[in-house]
């Protein structure tokens, strides 16, 4: 190989996504000075954050105040100065939970209120994280955080009025959402056994999501192609096709509580007899959901998703249990919940995001320097990291010091909602007691990372018949696969394999089999992934695609154009379990409500504080927050 082309494609892994064709000879001072690098320059110089590519989500320079604060014990000198004049409301944290914070206190108080909403990131949203490539001169959108709206039709009626008041209208997903679009092009799900942890590359089809493959759905007959020894694959398909009663000696009752204290891993070991390579092939297909694998989630909770082995077990149905979902999971944008993020922006701040229609959210440039005009009745200050809150003039007001660029500034406002980490709200708010400071250090959390992967086409996959591929005992990608089928506005997915297309990758970082709780794991995970380097990350997604998508003629440094880790060591909210948790915890009970108490005219608002990582809990938490603020007139005390 040449130097020239060894250099080309470090360029391309190093996360830049050229918009020019394969082969080309534009170097990477060239792509330097098109602003095309991983994204280290500040956001007004020309940079525009959703297209940085490399590492993001917690990216350089967001996260190093609030360490210092933490972890160090830093102190900034509280300003003498006000930065600004006294605001109606400072919001800490531009996630959906501070925009929607935002948009209730201003939908209260009339549009002449004033606003400030700041945020230690150089884009808004949070979590709801955009990414962007332009590739051979097609511009591809897709999501590198929270992902989608699920089960609407549950949500409260604030939640279900503020997405209908900034027009996001959920039941349009229908005509968005292409179905169909797999089954269609013949794509089902595989499994990939890596060499590292199976001794050879193989991919097959994965009987554990709804097989109904070429061989008439003959479970069997794909088992025995698992590179697994021969009791492991008898063991295997007859837990996939034995609807038997492994407890059949106990009671309702007694079932009940003995997959309530263990594991399903164990249950599969202890009570269905399994080989250690069982357990270990189906831990990890939970880790997307949960952040840990089935080592540390009940029997129970098992039993609830249907896994094999607990079919038989004669349980019915669970008292207490949350409505069912009966919607199918649709309710995409393009970017994932971003569109969220962007039609509130709009709404606040109508002159930053144009157009009016959620249709034409996915494709409007944002205009990052009217975020935080002087003239504007909200603003949002991108780049600052909240470090001191706490109650002045008797009371009556709210000071926030925060850091950007390393000078410490101070803005008062009437009151505060801090819509920011949870874990957060002790170190930068002396005020919050110490039975609160305990409730809220209870919880800790999921570290992921979402990896999105900009390839030149997806013809690998259609040849393979694979849309998304599981990984079990992986060291990096425990999931991956092609990105939603999702067309709206003037935005068109990628229909055709020969289009160049997004991978969607999961990462989660965890210490599974080593008799750790989910939050023990999440701690270690977290440790794990601030000390990851990209360099590590571009080398496991080259092994993991040049492994699992090579019979399909998929070759890395020819076939990605860019890539995009987004890495959140404080990811998503943390939800109790009842395997490592007390089983009556939930959103309306457990350490997280005394954790988000009202502290004078100082209110808490994410999704941590209602132990509930998705959209809705993000909103909810909002119109709590400011609820509890616009009945707060008196003195604080």
């Amino acid at each position: 190989m040449s130097e020239r082309l060894r250099i080309s494609r470090r360029d391309f892994l190093n996360g830049i996504a050229l918009g020019v064709a394969a082969g080309s000879t534009l170097s990477p001072l060239e792509a330097m000075a098109r602003s095309l690098t991983n994204g280290t320059a500040p956001v007004g110089d020309g940079v525009y954050p959703p297209a940085l590519t490399g590492m993001r989500g917690n990216h350089p320079g967001s996260f190093e105040v609030s360490h210092a604060l933490s972890w160090a014990g830093a102190k900034w000198p509280l300003p003498e100065r006000q930065t600004d004049r006294t605001y109606d409301l400072v919001v800490v944290g531009a996630g959906i939970s501070g925009l929607s914070a935002a948009y209730f206190y201003r939908q209260h108080a009339g549009r002449d209120a004033r606003i400030l909403v700041i945020d230690n990131h150089d884009d808004f949203g949070g979590h709801a994280k955009r990414n962007e490539f332009e590739v051979d001169r097609q511009k591809l959108i897709c999501y590198g955080g929270s992902q989608s709206i699920d089960a609407p039709g549950n949500y409260s009626a604030q939640s279900k009025k503020l997405l209908e008041d900034i027009s996001v209208h959920t039941e349009r997903f229908y005509d968005y959402f292409d179905q169909d679009f797999f089954s269609r092009k013949g794509l089902g799900r595989g499994i990939w056994f890596s060499r590292e942890a199976y001794g050879e590359d193989r991919l097959l089809p994965n009987v554990m999501r709804g097989y109904d493959g070429d061989a008439g759905g003959d479970v069997a007959a794909v088992v025995n192609t698992y590179p697994l020894p021969k009791p492991a694959r008898e063991a295997l398909i007859g837990l996939m096709t034995d609807s038997r009663d492994w407890l059949s000696g106990l009671s309702r009752d007694a079932k009940i509580e003995l997959l309530r204290r263990t594991s399903y891993s164990g249950f599969l070991r202890k009570h269905a007899g399994m080989p250690p390579e069982v357990p270990a092939l189906l831990r990890d297909a939970v880790k997307g959901l949960w952040g840990v694998g089935w080592d540390a989630l009940s029997a129970l909770e098992a039993y609830r998703a249907g896994m094999p082995g607990t079919l038989g077990l004669g349980i019915g149905e669970l008292a207490g249990e949350p409505p069912g979902r009966n919607e199918p999971y649709i309710f995409h944008f393009p970017d994932g919940n971003a569109g969220i993020a962007r039609a509130l922006v709009r709404q606040l701040v109508p002159e930053a995001v144009p157009g009016r229609s959620m249709e034409d959210l996915v494709t409007a440039r944002v205009d990052y320097a009217s975020l935080d005009r002087s003239s504007a009745r909200v603003r949002i200050r991108l780049n600052s990291t909240a470090v001191d809150v706490r109650h002045a003039e008797a009371g009556s007001t709210v000071d926030v010091t925060y850091v950007r660029n390393g000078e410490a500034y101070r803005v008062r406002a009437k009151h505060a909602v801090l819509a920011c980490y949870n874990n957060m709200v002790p170190h930068i708010c002396s005020e919050v007691p110490e039975a609160q400071k305990e409730a809220i250090a209870y919880a800790t959390k999921v570290p992921l990372v979402y990896l999105s992967i900009a390839v030149r086409n997806w013809r690998a996959f259609e040849k393979l018949g694979f849309h998304s591929i599981y990984v079990p005992k992986a060291d990096l990608m425990h999931s991956f696969g092609l990105d939603f089928p999702v067309s709206m506005g003037d935005y068109r997915h990628a229909s055709e394999p020969d289009q160049a297309a997004v991978i969607h990758g999961s990462y989660v970082p965890a210490l599974p089999d080593e008799g750790l709780s989910a939050r023990e794991q999440h701690i270690a995970g977290r440790r794990r992934l601030f000390e990851m380097t990209f360099d590590e990350f571009e080398r496991g997604i080259v092994r993991q695609l040049d492994g699992a998508l090579a019979a399909g003629g998929f070759d890395a440094e020819r076939d990605i154009a860019g890539i995009t880790v987004n890495r959140w060591p404080h990811g998503y909210a943390y939800e109790y379990n009842d395997y490592s948790d007390p089983p009556d915890w939930g959103r309306e009970e457990g350490p997280h409500v005394r954790g988000r108490a009202r502290i004078g005219r100082i209110s808490i608002a994410n999704s941590d504080a209602e132990a509930y990582a998705y959209v809705d809990g993000a909103i909810d938490a909002a119109h709590r927050a400011v609820s509890e603020q616009l009945v707060t007139g008196s003195p604080y005390g």
